[in-house]
């Protein structure tokens, strides 16, 4: 019987804590059910704090512990929340909290991080080195700040010498999925994921990202490529003519843009396409080779391709998904 310690702090996202607990608690009714058995749990949670008070998670829910992190004698994971910006993990509290999990992780124990969760664990270097996924909203800043981590951002879980981490906000939802098969079976997490309405085949984050654009640097000409690229991204541009634009030599501009976006122009420029054509998808009834026409590709089955290769899916399946029309 696996025990699960979750850790709350100010300001963390309740949801991620009730919600996984809830999910184990079904877990543990379904398996009842299964094996005819009315034994102990499968699964035994958990919720601690840093001194056993409660706190105070983003939209003012008020989370109440079970005992201090100083409590714990015995657990099997501890799984970490998600948090809301802005970041704060280098105050004192969270130096305290980052020592303990160091020292459990040191002890064998396994740490599960939900969302943006995975900045605490990176902060206090237990994900040097190692695979790991969090929010992609926030890939680019983790990338930056974490250049040691081998971030895997399409990724929904990641799993890496007993540190696992999902993606967004309900991607915690699929890690209860993934310990209920791991401490269960195949059979109780199937019962689980449909009793919860869980899509257990929810593998990658791609469907669901929003390109970054990047332009927190300070790089001007370099903005305004971008900005040429936003206002003309459907027009037959070269990325030699958006250089000459800006006053810069093509192979010196390519250099710099990449430098200062973290892509190359000519990605960058079919990562704008793209993300137009899904809007259009999304909000628009005009045929999905109209679609593609209108963000500047003539040759259509060269866009299906690289649409497919950005999001995982074709723009017809991507329509199906995300277009209120199929939702009623």
């Amino acid at each position: 019987m696996p025990k699960i310690t979750f850790l709350a702090e100010e300001k963390c996202v309740s949801s991620s804590i009730y919600g996984s607990i809830d999910s184990f608690s079904i877990a543990n009714l379904w398996c009842s059910y299964l094996t005819k058995e009315d034994n102990k749990p499968l699964f035994e949670t958990e919720i601690v704090t840093i001194d056993g008070k409660p706190v105070v998670g983003n939209g003012c829910a008020q989370i109440h512990p079970d005992k201090s992190i100083f409590d714990v004698k015995t657990t099997d994971i501890i799984m970490i929340p998600a948090f809301l910006p802005p970041f704060e993990f280098t105050n004192k509290r969270m130096e305290i909290i980052g020592k303990w999990l160091k020292e459990h992780y040191s002890n064998g124990i396994t740490i599960a991080t939900t969302c943006t969760g995975t900045f605490l664990i990176a902060e206090i270097g237990l994900l040097k080195g190692k695979s790991a996924t969090t929010n992609w909203m926030f890939a680019n800043i983790f990338k930056k700040k974490y250049p040691d981590v081998k971030l895997n951002i399409s990724n929904m879980l990641t799993e890496d010498e007993k540190i696992i981490c999902t993606g967004s906000a309900t991607a915690f939802l699929n890690l209860c999925i993934y310990l209920i098969e791991k401490f269960g079976s195949k059979t109780l997490a199937i019962k689980c994921s449909k009793a919860l309405l869980i899509d257990p085949s929810r593998q990658s984050q791609f469907p669901y990202m929003e390109f970054d654009f990047w332009k927190n640097h300070n790089d001007i000409q370099i903005l305004k490529a971008q900005k040429i690229m936003e206002e003309h991204f459907k027009d037959d541009i070269s990325i030699d003519n958006i250089a000459e634009n800006v006053g810069i030599s093509s192979r010196h501009f390519k250099r710099r843009f990449k430098n200062a976006t973290s892509e190359t122009p000519i990605n960058y420029l079919q990562k704008l396409r793209i993300e137009k054509a899904k809007q259009n998808l999304e909000n628009s009834t005009i045929s999905i080779n109209e679609v593609i026409w209108q963000v500047g590709y003539e040759d259509v089955n060269s866009f299906r391709k690289l649409f497919r290769k950005h999001t995982g899916m074709s723009p017809k399946e991507y329509r199906k998904k995300f277009s209120f029309r199929y939702l009623y």
